[in-house]
């Protein structure tokens, strides 16, 4: 069995993209169930209705977490995307990073343009990190993954701490 360092670093593996209870620590309101895949990267809230604006938060979630989407796809699916390439691009072609993967269970619309995200990190399709919580927001009328959650993941990797972490992490933890 993995530890949960272990796990930790299957989530920068996958792009480190999550929220590692970092941010919103209240559940989402929704209850319907999700998609985990898709190639839809843009959507505002209203095209298409909310069901459609959460199919697209969810599909760019787990979009961002799969190994295979290209890194910059991954940068533009991640908030402030350009200032952690290096990070994503560091932990391409990994063994972790083939084996983890993201599903997506919930997400709640809590404004037209930021969402609760509810997903869990997977290794070989088992529960890694189970129910973990993330913000997606909404930038330029692409759905990504928010900067705090990614922070708080990366956090999670550095021991609870943000000390060398790129700047923005110190100063987003409310972005959730």
């Amino acid at each position: 069995m993995r530890t949960l360092r272990s796990a930790s670093s299957i989530l920068l593996a996958c792009a480190v993209a999550g929220t590692a209870a970092a941010c919103s620590s209240s559940p989402p309101a929704s209850n319907s169930a999700l998609p985990t895949a898709g190639s839809t990267t843009s959507v505002a809230t209203g095209t298409g209705g909310q069901a459609a604006t959460e199919q697209t938060i969810a599909a760019n979630w787990t979009k961002f977490f799969d190994a295979k989407t290209p890194l910059s796809e991954r940068v533009a699916l991640l908030q402030d995307g350009t200032t952690f390439a290096s990070i994503i691009q560091s932990q391409e072609g990994s063994a972790l990073e083939s084996e983890a993967s993201a599903s997506v269970t919930q997400v709640a619309l809590t404004s037209p343009s930021q969402a609760r995200v509810s997903y869990s990190i997977l290794l070989d399709g088992q529960a890694a990190l189970p129910d973990q919580r993330g913000i997606a927001v909404l930038t330029g009328g692409t759905w990504q993954v928010g900067v705090g959650s990614f922070c708080g993941l990366l956090e999670l990797e550095n021991g609870g701490s943000a000390k060398g972490l790129p700047a923005v992490c110190t100063s987003t933890t409310a972005a959730g």
